[in-house]
């Protein structure tokens, strides 16, 4: 299964909203940098969605805001 996902780091506060049955839009503090943000996103999904981080994997868009996140 895959997940649209737009990321918004450096955000004050921490928060996924839904905007459909895929999508989301995931409001993350951590900053663009180092991979600090795609690990923070990662975790708020597997979060959400009450499963390991260990089962989500960014497939596209590792360096943008617009990702694809894959549950293996």
């Amino acid at each position: 299964m895959k997940f649209f996902v737009k990321a918004k780091p450096n955000s004050k506060e921490a928060k996924i909203k839904k905007i459909g049955e895929t999508s989301f839009e995931i409001q993350v503090k951590e900053p663009a940098q180092e991979g600090k943000a795609n690990a923070a996103v990662i975790k708020a999904l597997a979060e959400h969605l009450k499963i390991p981080k260990s089962r989500l994997e960014i497939v596209l868009g590792k360096n943008s805001k617009q990702k694809i996140i894959e549950l293996n």
